[in-house]
């Protein structure tokens, strides 16, 4: 905080007091830093006639010649403040943990204030400096200058317009470079705490905090009420108590969506960005260039808006009378109250997590030199079109979010139980497994891709039951002759307890529609068992009945009329496979096995365990993630294997590939598969024997 001390030797010219009434008589209190940014905005604002510079503060004075000779100049608030009269605002541009204090010291003195980012380090803070404004009547500016863009006022009509549909969620993007020395410019940067006190610097509160703050707004969340929730996932790459690298997830009072991935630890700075996404396009801004990018099905178009200067829509807002009579703050402390609840997750979270110096390369020398996170580029794209966290992703140096339950075999962990409940809506939460390994450790599913967020390592999904979706996505329809997004997914839930034993787990699952009611029932078995020193066998059977006492039809894009694109019901997503190869008995390559109806179909390839967004982590293994997949149809089934390889990797058995199935009441749909999970390459000779030995499910 800065201390109390005698004026400076240049304020004996000037007191603060020594300025004629006529123009708002402002205070800049902290000169260096970003408050250099502000002496050059006053001067500009002063040349223009709009106010007049009285006074600063600041414990380290401005060069000499830097300031008019009819500014005084002081080492402090308390010192300013007590030569008087009292100047009409005072602008802080001071750290994090001085601008509550100093703050309530100018309401007090019954000054306006125009206080930087982030406004203040706790709610508690907040909530003070909230009830002595409103008390006192006074204005209470912060120093988010995006909120000054015009750009603004045109995304909110995009949006109330129907200009992109309806809208799916936000996400903010913020990837910027940050030097070893950036953390060495104040005792204060880099910290959670200084001394004791509250300062909460850290890459959402204070770097890209105009990411969170201009998010937020966009996302029509302004107030504490305005906020439902915040879930917060923090790292760090260097070394200090704050987070560089993290993820938050804001979900509004009315229901909104919206992740923030940001980093201070990218190969290159790029521009931050925050992304409004809906059901018929995109919007974009720019926020740092007043850039805003609308994409739609007729195009890209983009323009660039002007901006309003925060301090003069300030002067604006509290001078009567003038050309703008009553304009409101554009970024008012009220408005402030989201970013606060971010801002105070982030201050009451444990501390970040170290990233593993693995998964991180230094470029650069000395306090020049900078660190970069492995693939965090690609992993904030994936975080922000899944709307999910880095944990619950699955990257290797994040936290890892406990599994539901595990499956286990000899002491090896095979597969993990993943309920979906922190699956985004629109990708149809439902309960599947993943990781899925070998004995040896290899793991050989993914989930939410980049390529396809809805996809769920292993599990039941369906595209069109009665019209809802259970698979994620955008809906194939008829009608449109190709995929639409459309307010129609479902989520699958389990009722009652499950019932659990050595190598089997049953359950009881509900389909519920977008309204919560139930369409379909389902009872689901996994059972698991060793078969060898390098294979094992995971059975699922699943049962689908109608929730009530009407038929329910079960439908997939090829029912509904997509060529070949019949998939929907037993579904396995493979993680990127190098040297992957598909074949049947009577058929290798994707063509021959697509859509054909085969006792079983394999898969091997190269799981090599890289992880740069797209794919899981595998563990080692001494065969270096080689691995063979075999499904293994029930006996009789004449469902086709729906299989690709070249665009994603994955595997399922069509339960409706061009027609739907009916399952009517008191006759579920039954379905059946085995996969063999084995480390190295089988051949088919391998497989035969396998399954002959083994059964075949049957």
């Amino acid at each position: 905080m800065i201390q109390q001390s005698t004026p400076t030797a240049s304020a004996s010219s000037a007191a603060a007091g020594d300025v004629p009434a006529t123009l708002p008589r402002i205070a800049l209190v902290g000169v260096h830093g970003f408050g250099e940014s502000h002496l050059a905005n006053l001067a500009r604002l002063e040349e223009a006639g709009v106010l007049e510079l009285v006074a600063v503060a600041d414990p380290n004075p401005p060069e000499t010649g830097t300031l008019a000779g009819s500014v005084a100049v002081f080492n402090t608030l308390d010192q300013l403040l007590a030569a008087g009269p009292v100047p009409d605002v005072v602008i802080l541009a001071t750290p994090i943990q001085t601008h509550a204090p100093l703050a309530l010291a100018a309401i007090a003195a019954g000054a306006d204030v125009y206080v930087e980012k982030p406004p203040v380090a706790s709610m508690a803070q907040f909530q003070e400096v909230l009830a002595a404004a409103e008390s006192a009547g006074r204005l209470v500016q912060v120093g988010f200058q995006s909120l000054g863009s015009l750009a603004l006022p045109a995304i909110r009509n995009t949006i109330e317009s129907g200009g992109v549909g309806d809208v799916l969620g936000l996400s903010a993007t913020g990837m910027w470079v940050r030097t070893r020395s950036y953390f060495k410019r104040s005792r204060w940067a880099g910290k959670r705490s200084l001394d004791g006190i509250d300062v909460v610097d850290g890459v959402a509160t204070n770097a890209l905090a105009h990411a969170v703050a201009t998010a937020l707004n966009m996302a029509g969340a302004h107030t504490v009420a305005d906020v439902a929730s915040v879930e917060t996932d923090l790292y760090r790459a260097n070394d200090t108590q704050s987070d560089d690298t993290s993820v938050i997830r804001v979900r509004t009072a009315a229901g909104t969506t919206l992740l923030c991935a940001l980093t201070l630890c990218a190969p290159e700075q790029q521009r931050p960005s925050i992304t409004v996404h809906g059901t018929k396009g995109d919007v974009t801004f720019f926020y740092t260039e007043d850039e805003l990018v609308i994409t739609t099905a007729d195009g890209e178009r983009r323009e660039t808006f002007g901006r309003t200067d925060l301090l003069e829509n300030l002067l604006a807002a509290r001078t009567p009378g003038t050309p703008l009579p009553g304009t409101a703050l554009l970024s008012a402390l009220p408005d402030a109250g989201a970013f606060m609840c971010v801002l105070e997750a982030i201050r009451t979270a444990p501390a970040p997590r170290e990233i593993d110096a693995g998964h991180v390369s230094w470029e650069g020398d000395g306090d020049d030199a900078h660190p970069v996170v492995h693939g965090i580029a690609a992993l904030i794209e994936r975080a922000t079109k899944a709307q999910a966290t880095f944990a619950e992703l699955g990257v290797p140096w994040a936290g890892s979010l406990p599994p539901v339950r595990t499956f286990d075999l000899a002491g090896h962990p095979v597969a993990d139980y993943q309920d979906g409940s922190r699956v985004r809506a629109v990708s149809s939460p439902r309960p599947y497994l993943h990781p899925v390994r070998t004995l040896a450790g290899t793991v050989v599913t993914d989930h939410q891709p980049l390529d396809h967020v809805w996809h769920l390592g292993v599990g039941v999904a369906l595209q069109d039951v009665d019209g809802v979706n259970f698979w994620g996505g955008r809906t194939y329809t008829r009608a449109a002759g190709g995929y639409v997004w459309r307010p129609d997914h479902g989520c699958i839930v389990r009722a009652g307890e499950p019932s659990q034993a050595d190598g089997k787990l049953t359950e009881n699952l509900a389909w519920n529609g977008p309204d919560g009611a139930p369409v379909l029932t389902e009872q689901r078995t996994w059972t698991w068992a060793a078969v060898g020193p390098s294979v094992w066998r995971l059975t699922l059977d699943f049962s689908l009945s109608p929730a009530g006492n009407q038929p329910v039809s079960l439908g997939s894009p090829g029912s509904n009329g997509r060529v070949g694109g019949g998939y929907g019901g037993f579904f396995w997503r493979l993680p990127e496979c190098s040297g992957a190869r598909v074949w049947t008995p009577s058929g290798a390559g994707e063509s021959a096995a697509h859509g054909s109806v085969a006792p079983w179909l394999a898969w091997s390839g190269g799981f090599t365990g890289t992880f740069d967004g797209g794919t899981h982590q595998s563990g080692a293994s001494p065969d270096g993630g080689a691995a063979t997949l075999v499904f293994v149809a029930a006996a009789g089934s004449t469902d086709p294997w729906f299989v690709r390889v070249d665009g994603y990797a994955g595997v399922g058995q069509s339960l409706a590939w061009d027609a739907p199935v009916i399952a009517e009441p008191g006759t579920p749909v039954r379905r059946s598969v085995t996969v063999f999970i084995a480390d190295g390459i089988l051949g088919s000779e391998d497989i035969e024997t396998l399954i002959n030995t083994q059964g075949d499910n049957s």
